[in-house]
């Protein structure tokens, strides 16, 4: 759960502030391509997290109480 909601989005916001200094250097002599830049959304948001924790408990109790 700390990789899905805590390095992840640091990765993310890391990702938004180069390509946001590639813009403003590159600007007249060069437009980036969608391809060259780098990937923002990386992480889960706490809710997904939370929500993902809540799924994973509840098919794990009916896993367990079915067999």
């Amino acid at each position: 759960m700390y990789d899905a909601a805590g390095v992840r989005q640091a990765a993310g916001k890391q990702a938004r502030i180069l390509n946001q200094l590639l813009d403003e250097f590159l600007q007249d002599s060069h437009q980036l391509n969608t391809e060259e830049r780098l990937k923002e959304l990386l992480g889960h948001t706490p809710f997904q997290v939370l929500i993902g924790l809540t799924w994973g408990i509840s098919v794990s109790i009916l896993t367990i109480s079915v067999l």
